[in-house]
């Protein structure tokens, strides 16, 4: 389709950026925008800069159908917009993004007070919806037609009928020329507005489209299939070559003798005949031999100089490619950058596992090129990530207590947790008080005798401690003495994953029964269980917490998605509504533990392998508790973690491994 376009601003006062923006001129599509925005210049740049972006990649270089390509581009410039007025680096925006098809077909929509006109025919019409009040901040309408020879658009970002009737737009149209924009400045100038415009006159109809275009025009060497690469690079090396060779001599020594194609053929029979001979003859075998090695390293030659060739041409290719690939990188990271000061950390995480991947592939490239490269963009993509989700990785933990120096066999499960600082670890039969204000630790006896302990927690109310063992038995340790104890169940302790307490009850996680039995601590025993989930689904329960409510941790792993965490919390056994918000990616895979300390406090998060906890606040009245940061204990001294405690305060964590004790301020962090 031929076109003319022509574009043009006013004069801009200082915080009011006017940018006309056009792309894919000789390409086919034509896209177009307009921006007029208002704040910070650094903020108005940045938001060109995205916009361009998300046009060029969603729209230009997308496959599909042109609507379907602007509408998810629009999706995209709607968040974009969200992120940089409630950032304030931006105060007001009016744009326009149009999509002109190959095919003839014209797309646009709008944002606030701007405007689009097409005059066909002499008369002008407007073909953005007009709305009342203030304008609308998001793209919400696209309007679509075919446009003909002849016909003017002219887009602006300012409603232009404040300062120009519709039959003066269509009179600047026909009676201007090549000044239709000047003209229209120079009255929205008269009138003090402020605005970017773009003039198109379509001069030709719709083109063919680009498939049968390259059929036509291809040579048969660009026809050929995608599945052949090798054939395309070797008529590629020696296409030109063959083609400067002069045949003419061969054809006039050829022309007389087409009369006898017999003789011709006769010869070469004759030679042939001739050759096989001489290998059998004593006096000129030798002769022979060297023709026939000679005939063969020729023809080895011949070969290899053309598989080199080919492989060169490949390389080559192939060099260009991941040129291009870094150079994406490298924007996509610049992009993700952006992203985040724009607030909005969800995009920036995708575009980062997008630049990710991209390096991936460019370190496993079979002719090891950019390696550094990629190594260099790995390690700027991974420190990006940690810094957009505030990962604060821990080099050198302090070591509140090391239980190895007392007893080097020691392998610790568990601990139990006191606000003044003294704690009580436990491994499968063993007790140990550990103080971590003094750094020291005492072996206490053990607990029973051919019986191992599952878990432990404390029983504040009686001043005990209360352990679940083997054998589905309950000890607890009051005064220093341990004590089997029993409950008016004749069938005994219900077996269960997890054991917690709040105030005179000891309540059992069973996950096979998807159940919480809650057991009220009488003079001596225990009384029978009663059942406290009513409606929450428990399946794949691993662990709970109770500072009211109870928050259960549960594994909702499925096929490919192996790891998955979620919560469900429970109060007075019906199911609340609970939801974790604005966790990066993947945060809580493989977390084994949940720990909360009081009602107001954070929720805690262990995963024992990758030696992580993350931190998110507490869910108040509406349920929703918001993603804070994650620790990382990145040093090899640190084992694989076992448990977590964090004081009433949320002054204090302390990280359990099987040898020693940590302690992290959260205070200075």
């Amino acid at each position: 389709m031929k076109l003319e376009v022509s574009t043009g601003q006013t004069k801009a006062p200082a915080g009011t950026l006017l940018v006309p923006v056009v792309l894919g001129e000789g390409k086919g599509d034509r896209v177009f925008m307009l921006i007029h925005s208002e704040g910070r210049s650094e903020g108005s740049d940045n938001l060109r800069d995205e916009c361009t972006s998300v046009l060029q990649h969603s729209v230009l270089e997308a496959k599909g159908e042109g609507y379907e390509r602007l509408e998810s581009a629009l999706k995209e410039l709607n968040g974009l917009l969200k992120g940089f007025l409630l950032s304030s680096a931006v105060r007001e925006v009016h744009a326009v993004v149009g999509l002109l098809e190959s095919g003839g077909v014209l797309h646009v929509s709008h944002v606030g007070r701007a405007e689009g006109y097409i005059i066909r025919e002499g008369v002008a019409t407007q073909i953005t919806e007009y709305s009342r009040g203030k304008p609308p901040s998001v793209f919400m309408h696209i309007a679509s037609g075919p446009v003909q020879e002849r016909d003017h658009f002219l887009i602006s970002t300012q409603r232009l009928l404040r300062s120009i009737t519709p039959a003066q737009l269509s009179q600047t149209v026909q009676h201007a020329g090549d000044g239709v924009v000047q003209n229209i400045i120079s009255k929205l100038s008269a009138e003090k507005e402020v605005a970017c415009l773009i003039h198109m006159h379509v001069l030709g109809g719709p083109e063919p489209t680009q498939e049968l275009r390259e059929a036509k025009a291809a040579p048969l060497g660009r026809l050929l299939p995608r599945s052949r690469p090798k054939s395309r690079s070797f008529a590629a090396a020696f296409g030109g070559f063959f083609r400067n060779l002069d045949f003419s001599g061969i054809i006039t020594m050829l022309r007389p003798k087409r009369s006898k194609p017999q003789t011709i053929f006769s010869k070469i029979k004759e030679k042939f005949q001739g050759f096989l001979g001489d290998l059998y003859d004593p006096e000129r075998k030798r002769r022979a031999h060297l023709l026939l090695l000679a005939g063969s390293a020729a023809l080895f030659l011949v070969i290899w100089m053309l598989v080199q060739l080919s492989l060169s041409s490949q390389r080559n290719q192939t060099r260009g490619e991941l040129a291009d690939l870094v150079k994406q990188i490298n924007t996509d990271i610049q992009t993700a950058d952006n992203r985040q000061l724009a607030g909005d950390s969800d995009s920036a995480n995708a575009i980062l596992a997008r630049a990710e991947d991209r390096a991936r592939q460019v370190m496993s490239n079979e002719n090891r090129l950019f390696r550094s490269e990629a190594l260099e963009l790995l390690d700027r993509i991974k420190s990006k990530r940690e810094e957009i989700n505030r990962v604060i990785r821990l080099v050198t933990p302090r070591v509140a207590a090391n239980l190895g120096a007392k007893k080097t066999d020691i392998l610790a499960q568990g601990l139990i947790g006191q606000p003044n600082g003294e704690f009580i670890v436990y491994d499968r039969q063993n007790l140990y008080r550990v103080s971590s204000n003094t750094n020291t630790v005492e072996i206490l006896d053990k607990l029973g005798v051919g019986e191992l302990i599952l878990d432990g927690v404390s029983l504040d109310r009686f001043q005990s401690k209360v352990f679940l063992t083997t054998g589905n038995s309950v000890i607890e340790l009051a005064g220093g003495q341990p004590q089997t104890v029993k409950t008016e169940d004749p069938a005994g302790w219900v077996t269960g994953a997890d054991l917690k307490t709040y105030l005179r009850y000891v309540y059992i996680l069973s996950p096979e029964r998807k159940q919480i039995y809650k057991y009220e601590h009488l003079a001596g025993k225990y009384g029978p269980p009663a059942e406290y989930n009513v409606n929450g689904d428990l399946t794949g329960a691993i662990d709970m917490t109770i500072t009211g409510p109870i928050y259960i941790l549960r594994d909702t792993s499925v096929d490919g998605k192996q790891g998955a965490r979620d919560v469900v919390k429970l109060l007075h056994g019906e199911k609340q509504s609970f939801n974790l918000r604005n966790l990066p990616p993947d945060a809580l895979n493989g977390v084994t533990k949940i720990f909360k300390s009081a009602p107001n406090g954070n929720f805690y998060f262990l995963d024992s392998e990758n030696k992580r906890i993350v931190v998110t606040t507490g869910d108040g009245d509406l349920g929703d508790s918001l993603y804070l940061k994650q620790y990382i204990l990145d040093s090899e001294q640190v084992g694989k973690l076992k448990d977590l405690y964090v004081d009433p305060e949320d002054t204090r964590l302390y990280v359990l491994d099987e040898k020693k004790l940590y302690a992290i301020d959260l205070q200075n962090r």
